[in-house]
């Protein structure tokens, strides 16, 4: 039943991406609310990062969140050259965007930090050995990058989590962004990694079809 489910809203929000990628604005603006943007408005002209797990509206909530402030996030290079074509040209759609691809690593990152771009942050992905920590993820050791704990430190930006629900009945999605988290980035980089393993643990908990 689960898996069922997770096929039904991976597919519908695969085909919402026409919407996404066409749409005018005020079409999006009706599609996606947006909650919490205050947090990022509060603090105008600081660092921010949003810690955005891998739900099947998080390009909804991009998209949208593009509409109101100047975005900046790293993005896997597609094979397929009409499909890359097409992913750059949706996400670039609104305001001012930057799209890093992952080869280009950290310091494109940090660029785009201290030039003042929000920063999007996945923090779900598995790159490998050189770029991971093994902390606990449900109950098991899992690969995760650790990189929101280092990113934060080393630009003195505040983490905030932004977490999309699509809605039933083709109602479209909810992106909410939540208050800035306290005491993060600490001294202890695993201890900061598990702390966004538990986050991501408690929304999958809340909506687990929508997880990938």
């Amino acid at each position: 039943r689960l898996a069922r489910a997770h096929f039904r809203a991976f597919f519908r929000g695969f085909l919402e991406h026409a919407l996404l990628w066409w749409a005018p604005p005020a079409r999006i603006e009706r599609l996606v609310r947006l909650e919490g943007l205050q947090h990022l408005r509060a603090r105008r002209g600081a660092p921010h990062i949003l810690l955005m797990p891998h739900f099947v509206g998080l390009d909804a909530a991009v998209t949208r969140l593009s509409c109101e402030v100047d975005l900046a996030g790293l993005y896997a290079r597609q094979k397929n050259p009409l499909y890359e074509r097409l992913l750059a040209r949706g996400r670039n759609r609104f305001g001012r965007t930057r799209l890093l691809a992952r080869q280009e690593g950290v310091r494109a990152a940090i660029r785009a930090i201290r030039d003042g771009y929000v920063f999007c942050y996945l923090p779900d992905l598995d790159f490998g050995p050189r770029d991971s920590i093994f902390v606990p993820f449900f109950g098991v050791p899992a690969a995760t990058v650790s990189g929101a704990s280092r990113l934060a430190r080393i630009t003195g930006a505040k983490v905030l989590p932004c977490v999309a629900r699509m809605l039933p009945g083709g109602a479209g999605y909810v992106a909410t962004i939540g208050p800035p988290w306290e005491d993060f980035p600490s001294e202890d980089v695993a201890a900061d990694t598990r702390r966004v393993n538990a986050f991501i643990e408690q929304r999958v908990r809340e909506m687990p079809e929508q997880y990938f």
